[in-house]
């Protein structure tokens, strides 16, 4: 069986060494980059199951390496900034990072943020319910994982898959911060409201006429969203 595959892209060495060798000793196979430009051919050619990008590199930093990564993959990324930087965080979340460690780190934590989205992955894996939901203007084929919007198929990243089908699954009902957090990354991020936040517009970008005044997932402030789309009687 294939092991789980990492690309790891720093541009300091004595960190990707440490870095790989706590990962090979728990089971991973490692890829190395040093900089922006050999992460986006590696993540071309090599094709890994996750990528943990620097943000801070010569050449390409993390951000662009992001944005042409993210132009022909879906590859989850966690992405490493130095502690505090709230802005590389956010800026990197709405570029299509899965996840953000900020350094220094205990390398444990990495590992955990790993296992983390190895749980998200197989549960995508796992979904293979063949029946469909459709709403006005949207429906959502489970087998095939296909969405249509307005009549035009749109593509999802993985976490935009989880939260599209937790929302619409529970139409009409309010699901909370931590409960949504919960079921998409893991009780880990229970807590951690602005990652929700930035996926969720994310997903409104992609399902909503008008993003900024959206209708189908609506927001009950400090509290969760409700996805108010009704179900077609034909669905």
């Amino acid at each position: 069986m294939k092991r789980f595959s990492i690309l790891l892209v720093d541009d300091e060495e004595r960190i990707l060494n440490f870095l790989k060798t706590k990962l090979k000793s728990s089971g991973y196979d490692v890829m190395l980059a040093y900089d922006g430009n050999e992460a986006v051919r590696q993540a071309r050619g090599q094709d890994p199951d996750l990528i943990i990008l620097d943000v801070k590199m010569p050449k390409k930093d993390g951000f662009e390496a992001l944005r042409e990564i993210r132009s022909f993959s879906t590859v989850p990324v966690i992405m490493l900034s130095a502690a505090g930087e709230d802005a590389d965080r956010i800026k990197g979340l709405g570029l299509g990072a899965d996840d953000y460690l900020p350094k220094p780190f205990n390398p444990d934590e990495l590992i955990a943020r790993i296992e983390a989205v190895r749980r998200r992955l197989s549960k995508v894996e796992r979904m293979s319910n063949p029946d469909k939901l459709v709403f006005k203007d949207l429906s959502i084929n489970y087998e095939n994982r296909i969405v249509i919007v307005r009549g035009a198929e749109i593509k999802l990243t993985r976490i935009e898959w989880l939260l599209l089908i937790e929302l619409a699954g529970n139409a009409g009902h309010l699901l909370f911060y931590t409960e949504l957090l919960t079921k998409v990354w893991g009780s880990e991020y229970r807590d951690d409201v602005q990652i929700l936040r930035t996926w969720i517009s994310r997903l409104r970008n992609k399902l909503e006429e008008d993003p900024d005044s959206p209708q189908i997932i609506t927001t009950v402030p400090k509290t969760g969203y409700i996805f108010n789309a009704k179900k077609c009687d034909d669905a």
